[in-house]
């Protein structure tokens, strides 16, 4: 699978469960809703003393299953290098995530400050792998 077609499913298919590597080298995983970015990134919102996080300031790198709203159907994986983007820079692409995973809000004052609360940051996941290219 290209890339290309990868970022078209992750675009439309916002279940996922992001994996990340612990210190001891085994896998950490997280349920997780993620998006495509205008710049082709898949990104995840999440808090910034989250495990995840943690796992990726020592080893940016992180791996993707995404899966269809009724579970069974069209999966992928996908993978690729991590950047950590901290408030008040993150705040931008927050506000683009959530409008990529769930349309316009209701009150963009209060989930801005959702955002300050929750000490949210953004990763930012630049792709280098996907697939399968069949099933199995």
């Amino acid at each position: 699978m290209d890339l290309e077609e990868a970022r078209a499913v992750v675009a439309q298919q916002h279940h996922a469960v992001l994996a990340t590597l612990r210190q001891d080298g085994t896998p950490q995983m997280s349920p997780v809703l993620a998006a495509v970015d205008a710049q082709g990134r898949v990104v995840v919102s999440t808090r910034r003393r989250a495990f995840k996080v943690r796992n990726l300031r020592r080893n940016p790198r992180a791996w993707l299953c995404v899966l269809p709203d009724g579970f069974y159907g069209r999966w992928l994986q996908v993978g690729g290098s991590v950047r950590i983007v901290e408030l008040p820079e993150a705040m931008d692409g927050l506000v683009d995530y959530y409008r990529r995973v769930s349309g316009e809000h209701p009150d963009w004052d209060d989930y801005r400050a959702a955002m300050e609360r929750e000490a949210r940051v953004l990763l930012q996941i630049e792709l280098i792998s996907a697939g399968p290219d069949r099933e199995g």
